[in-house]
């Protein structure tokens, strides 16, 4: 994808765009994943009326993921505690 809006705002906020190069869709996985989920756990299980209350239940959500829900990878650990226990992937 090649925007020179999109570079430029790049350059003025110092961010680096994507490493991946044209049809190498993997940095872009771990983004897709998250949205999916949020969108499943979150947003679809959820009739919000205004723009306070999502913004709410993410930071609960984020705080529930973070300390709570377990994940496979980790050993059915939460990150939090996979992250205190000093373990590495």
């Amino acid at each position: 994808f090649d925007n020179a809006k999109i570079d430029g705002l790049l350059d003025v906020f110092d961010i680096g765009g994507s490493p991946s190069g044209k049809g190498d869709p993997y940095d872009n996985a771990v983004v897709e994943s998250t949205n999916r989920l949020l969108k499943k756990e979150l947003i679809y299980r959820n009739h919000h009326t205004g723009l306070e209350q999502p913004r709410s239940d993410l930071n609960d959500y984020v705080r529930w993921s973070d300390d709570q829900r377990l994940r496979s990878t980790p050993g059915y650990r939460s990150p939090n505690e996979f992250t205190q226990q000093g373990l590495v992937l």
